[in-house]
């Protein structure tokens, strides 16, 4: 063998490798699942509000007609104009909470980060990767995202530098 590093250190570099792209990997699925999961939250509030808001429209110009007067129609009509007007703004209410379309783009945009690093650890040679650096890297990557988050949803996500134990919080 023909390399300056003992085989001893070679399966380490190659090892440690393995473990910062494994780590990589672990991250990406939780960021690709959490976004689907956001998505598909953000979808089905945005198609539940169009739909709502239109069936509340027909249904009260229905029982506004007077056109099933008197007959169970009119009835249920009565009943199911002020449950779809009352569901539109509970629906708003939680779009407005979760922030699913934010975190929806967010997430995305997360594994693509993480993905770029991903692959570019994996095509450089082993003995050139610095493990420590890395996961301290993935970890930045991951706390940005996760600040990010609780700055949309709570308005905060801790501060930039926080106080040493002499100061008062």
């Amino acid at each position: 063998m023909d390399t300056d590093q003992p085989i001893g250190a070679a399966a380490s570099a190659a090892d440690a490798q393995q473990r910062v792209l494994a780590r990589y990997h672990e991250r990406i699925q939780y960021y690709w699942k959490a976004g689907r999961g956001n998505k598909r939250a953000y979808k089905a509030t945005r198609y539940l509000t169009v739909v709502l808001g239109a069936l509340v429209t027909l249904i009260s110009s229905l029982s506004s007609a007077n056109l099933a007067k008197g007959t169970w129609i009119a009835t249920a009509l009565a009943v199911l104009t002020p449950l779809f007007a009352a569901s539109l703004p509970i629906i708003g209410g939680f779009y407005q909470n979760f922030q699913w379309g934010a975190a929806w783009s967010d997430m995305v945009i997360t594994a693509e980060r993480l993905e770029t690093e991903r692959d570019r650890i994996s095509v450089t040679p082993p003995g050139q990767i610095d493990a420590v650096k890395e996961m301290a890297l993935l970890d930045e990557m991951v706390l940005d995202e996760t600040k990010g988050f609780f700055q949309r949803l709570f308005g905060s996500g801790g501060s930039e530098n926080p106080p040493s134990g002499g100061e008062a919080a």
